[in-house]
């Protein structure tokens, strides 16, 4: 299977016990070695099955087939976006640089983005993502909540931030305690990742 053609799963930055104590080892490895892969492997099992299919000149069923391959790679893509911007503990608080600027422009404070945010997190229907964007006709920073991987999805907007808030992201160290996983995510926040991601933009 060419690499070039296909997902595969990226490395993690961090070690798997550098985010405790507000993500464990466990919880860390399982969500990124099992939930993760997943969304891989049935990505890419999807274009396997598309391949073939126009290979052999079989019919698919697109619509159903394209719904669940946008599944897969929001998932994948996600996911990816979400473990670059974590870093170890301590490293959280308000950000500096152009993100800092961006978010107190928009916001008014780093508190008032914080509390908003937070409230997008704790309030998604099911499993999904909270999410900082940037949309760029109107040179804004935008919160997004993305239920499951793919649905309430700006076009086109540039993903900043996310944090997943399914509950295989928390379990393990959080039970069914949502408001408290996003709580601990704000000491964990690389903000030099999404401050690069920003400057990648403007």
């Amino acid at each position: 299977m060419a690499a070039s053609r296909f997902y595969s799963l990226p490395a993690l930055k961090v070690g798997y016990k550098d985010l405790e104590p507000h993500i464990s080892e466990e919880q860390l490895r399982l969500h990124h070695e099992k939930h993760h892969q997943a969304y891989v492997t049935g990505a890419n099992g999807i274009l396997e099955k598309l391949d073939a299919a126009r290979t052999s000149g079989a019919d698919v069923d697109m619509k159903a087939t394209l719904k669940e391959l946008s599944f897969h790679i929001g998932g994948h893509l996600l996911h990816s976006l979400f473990w670059a911007n974590l870093a170890p503990a301590g490293t959280g608080g308000a950000p500096g640089g152009a993100i800092g600027n961006a978010l107190e422009k928009e916001f008014g404070s780093f508190d008032r983005f914080k509390k908003e945010f937070t409230q997008a997190a704790g309030s998604v229907e099911g499993s999904g993502w909270a999410a900082l964007s940037y949309c760029t006709q109107t040179d804004r920073p935008v919160i997004m909540q993305i239920e499951k991987h793919n649905v309430n999805v700006y076009p086109a907007f540039k993903i900043l931030m996310v944090i997943d808030v399914w509950e295989h992201a928390y379990y393990l160290d959080y039970k069914n305690a949502r408001p408290k996983f996003v709580e601990a995510f704000w000491n964990i926040v690389n903000w030099n990742e999404v401050d690069s991601r920003l400057a990648g933009i403007l």
